[in-house]
């Protein structure tokens, strides 16, 4: 699944605030169980692990020229919700960048 998130704030500000809240991330999971594990690569790649209902996804984060773009990995299991993951990565991507 890939998800791009505009943005339209210099792309260091946009690291920067990524950096700064990905801790974030889990709270805007639903359910409130999730865990999520990030590591950077690059300075504009985030790796990322989201545990959450005893499934484990596995994405990027690419910080592009005016968008950031969400890369995750669903098992056939979970695509059935891909709209609705997709919907909250949008909604939530803009929030992190505020």
């Amino acid at each position: 699944m890939r998800v791009a998130v505009p943005f339209d704030i210099p792309r260091d500000t946009v690291r920067e605030r990524l950096r700064s809240r990905s801790h974030e991330i889990a709270d805007h999971i639903p359910g409130g169980m999730a865990e999520v594990v990030t590591d950077w690569p690059s300075d504009d790649r985030m790796n990322m692990t989201v545990r959450a209902m005893g499934q484990d996804l596995n994405g990027v984060v690419d910080i592009e020229e005016n968008q950031l773009v969400f890369q995750i990995a669903l098992p056939m299991a979970l695509s059935f919700i891909e709209p609705m993951i997709a919907g909250a990565i949008k909604q939530q991507g803009q929030k992190l960048l505020k």
